[in-house]
């Protein structure tokens, strides 16, 4: 009976150790930063942008006069009906737009294009600001295009790699094959009177 009393302890005490093995996350930190981790990241990455709007390049951004994070503003006008997206600290971007088109009563717009989308594709930007040997500066990473329709919806799911630290992190929409920028992250709410850069 004493020997069947300490089979059965020993097995109680491997069986509690298995248990509290799994629980950290079989080699994790603890903090939920390890491979198979408790706060549902998993190699996603915890989200470090979540945006519900978008603004439209205007005024003085149009052009090269006041370029954002190093980017040009298109030389025409564009205006944002609605846009969304995340982007998580392991470069997992995801992006919605709709109503991305040339404003239909701005009469620096050729009545041709008011209202429309002219670029086959989008890219999307991933602008942060890093430290470059202890330097601040701003480093832009470009998506491949993907495809826009005439009335302005695009989606895209991708992943980008990111400088470290990527801090103040902003998404640009930029033109499928130039380098000028169409919408931007922040601004007033999409779809609102405002729904252009002032």
């Amino acid at each position: 009976m004493h020997r069947f009393l300490v089979i059965t302890l020993a097995l109680a005490t491997l069986l509690v150790s298995a248990q509290a093995s799994a629980q950290m996350g079989g080699g994790g930190n603890g903090n939920g930063n390890g491979n198979g981790n408790g706060n549902g990241h998993g190699n996603k990455g915890a989200v470090i942008l979540s945006f519900t709007n978008m603004a439209g390049v205007n005024g003085p951004f149009l052009g090269a006069a006041n370029p954002l994070r190093g980017i040009d503003g298109d030389t025409l006008p564009w205006v944002v009906r609605s846009a969304k997206g995340t982007l998580t600290s392991s470069g997992r971007l995801s992006l919605a737009v709709k109503g991305l088109v040339f404003p239909s009563d701005d009469p620096n717009v050729p009545a041709e294009l008011q209202g429309t989308n002219d670029e086959e594709n989008f890219r999307a930007v991933v602008s942060c600001v890093t430290l470059n040997g202890g330097v601040m500066q701003n480093m832009n990473v470009t998506t491949e295009p993907f495809p826009a329709s005439p009335k302005g919806n695009a989606k895209v799911r991708t992943t980008v790699s990111l400088p470290q630290p990527c801090l103040t992190p902003a998404v640009f929409i930029i033109s499928g094959d130039e380098e000028d920028w169409f919408a931007v992250t922040g601004g007033p709410p999409a779809g609102s009177s405002g729904s252009g850069t002032p």
